[in-house]
C-alpha cells in the first residue's frame, strides 16, 4: 500500500515538474520581486541596487526591459518607451510585449498588436503576451480573436494562472481590459 502510495505522489511530482518545464517564467518585470521606478531617464540597476542614468553602461538589458515593465506598469508609458529605445537588443519577446503594451496603452492599439505579434512570432508560449494581445483584440472588439489568445492561454499555463484569469475577465466585459485597467 506504502508502495503504490510512493508512486502515485512521484508520479503527481513529475506532472507538476513537466507542467513547470513547459510554462517558462518571464522574470525581468514580472517577478513578485518588482523593480522600483526611477526618476526620468534613470533605469534600476539590478545589481547595484540603485537607479542610475539610462546611458550607463553598466546596465543590461535586463535592467532596462525590468525597468521599462515598471515605468509602462506606473503609467509612465512614454518613458517606457524610452528606455526600450536604449536596448543593445530590442528584439527579444519580453522586449517586443512591452513596447506593445506601453503602445497600446497610449492609444496606438493597431501598432501595439504589431509588437505584440511580433513577441509571439519569437515566444509562442510567452502567457503574458497573448493576455496583452488578447486585452488588444478586446479593446478592438474582435472578440474570436481574444478568445482565441484566451485558448492558446489555456494551454500554456491553464485556467488558473493570472493572464487566462485576466484575459477571461477582459473577454467577459468585467473592468475593460481585464484588471480594472491594469492590464
Amino acid at each position: 500500500m506504502a508502495s503504490a502510495l510512493t508512486i502515485k505522489a512521484m508520479a503527481a511530482s513529475a506532472v507538476v515538474a513537466a507542467c513547470l518545464a513547459a510554462a517558462p517564467v518571464w522574470a525581468a518585470g514580472e517577478s513578485s520581486n518588482p523593480v522600483p521606478t526611477c526618476k526620468k531617464g534613470e533605469v534600476y540597476d539590478q545589481k547595484a541596487k540603485k537607479c542610475v542614468k539610462k546611458t550607463s553602461e553598466a546596465l543590461t538589458d535586463e535592467d532596462r526591459t525590468a525597468t521599462a515593465y515598471a515605468l509602462a506598469k506606473a503609467e509612465r508609458y512614454t518613458e517606457a518607451l524610452d528606455i526600450l529605445d536604449t536596448l543593445k537588443q530590442p528584439r527579444t519577446a519580453e522586449a517586443l510585449n512591452y513596447r506593445g503594451y506601453a503602445t497600446r496603452k497610449l492609444g496606438r492599439t493597431e501598432e501595439g498588436i504589431g509588437y505584440y505579434k511580433q513577441s509571439v512570432s519569437l515566444a509562442p508560449r510567452y502567457a503574458k503576451v497573448r493576455e496583452y494581445l488578447g486585452e488588444a483584440y478586446v479593446i478592438q472588439g474582435k472578440m474570436d480573436q481574444a478568445r482565441e489568445q484566451l485558448r492558446v492561454i489555456e494551454t500554456i499555463c491553464g485556467k488558473g494562472c493570472e493572464e487566462y484569469r485576466d484575459l477571461a475577465e477582459a473577454v467577459e466585459g468585467k473592468g475593460g481590459e481585464g484588471k480594472g485597467g491594469e492590464g
